[in-house]
């Protein structure tokens, strides 16, 4: 039976991320998670739109994609479909074919669960080597979480542009603005997401969260974890990392998931701070330039 590529539109987002919702579970691969399209959702509801890429058999959908900028996607497979090999050889004939309007030509990465058989076809049949590793961290969800010693404010409309400026000063180049926070909380994953904003013993916002949960009983992750460039070095990302993991209990995740480049050896240890245990190290594969 043939295997469809579709762009699913606006009015397709909710199916899409509610696939990615039922396939998130406990012993799973690190893959593309709802919040990531959630967090995606920043840019507007036409850019997810235009971002996200199914694959259906007979109406099923099976795998999705998410063009996380224009030269990286982020993919999954639903989980009884790891092996299919009929999947995975019409996802490498789409991914590495620029006219079927997935990825472009040159540089490109893709991510995908690891040990499963469309990224080790792209890897024996096509030659795309491995990229710098990243290192996946998990906190179990099932004991109480410490509460942290920072004041602790979930963030509303009328913090929004706290919110947003915390982020500038966190991360540089930035282009996140009390308006994009509100485009982020009009999407259908931020039905299951909260940000969060730490503030200090002066009153100081200092860090910043968002955490997305699938829906209770299930993994949840944090995208993203911020620390204001000048309040660094304190514990503070620690703490609100701590608070993350809470709010993700209370919401009834199982477990809240996180990864970061494993060459950023301090967010490493500012997860494993917070509780976090590191998984085994997973790579993207890439086509060169």
């Amino acid at each position: 039976m043939t295997i469809e590529l579709n762009v699913p539109g606006v009015d397709g987002l909710t199916e899409a991320v509610g696939v990615l919702r039922e396939w998130q579970h406990e012993g799973a691969p690190t893959q593309l998670h709802p919040g990531d399209v959630g967090w995606f959702w920043r840019a507007g509801a036409e850019a997810t739109a235009a971002a996200v890429r199914t694959w259906s058999r007979s109406g099923r959908i099976l795998a999705v994609g998410l063009l996380d900028g224009p030269d990286l996607l982020r993919l999954t497979t639903a989980p009884d479909a790891r092996q299919d090999e009929e999947l995975a050889r019409q996802l490498v004939a789409d991914v590495t074919d620029p006219a079927r309007g997935v990825l472009p030509e040159g540089r490109v990465n893709i991510e995908a669960p690891p040990n499963t058989l469309f990224p080790d076809l792209l890897g024996a049949e096509h030659g795309w080597p491995l990229d710098d590793p990243w290192t996946p961290l998990r906190r179990d969800l099932t004991a109480p979480v410490r509460p942290p010693d920072l004041r602790i404010e979930e963030v509303g409309p009328a913090q929004a542009h706290a919110f947003a400026a915390l982020l500038g000063a966190a991360f540089e180049g930035s282009r996140f603005t009390a308006d994009s926070w509100h485009r982020t909380a009009s999407g259908v994953p931020f039905a299951d997401a909260r940000c969060l904003l730490a503030y200090d013993d002066g009153g100081d916002a200092v860090a910043a969260v968002t955490v997305w949960s699938a829906g209770p009983g299930r993994p949840g992750i944090l995208e993203p974890m911020g620390v204001h460039r000048d309040h660094r070095r304190r514990g503070h990302g620690e703490q609100i990392t701590l608070a993350a993991a809470s709010t993700l209990r209370d919401l009834g995740a199982s477990s809240a998931l996180v990864a970061t480049p494993s060459s950023n050896k301090a967010a490493v240890a500012t997860y494993e701070s917070a509780g976090f245990k590191r998984h085994p190290e997973t790579r993207d594969r890439y086509r060169a330039a």
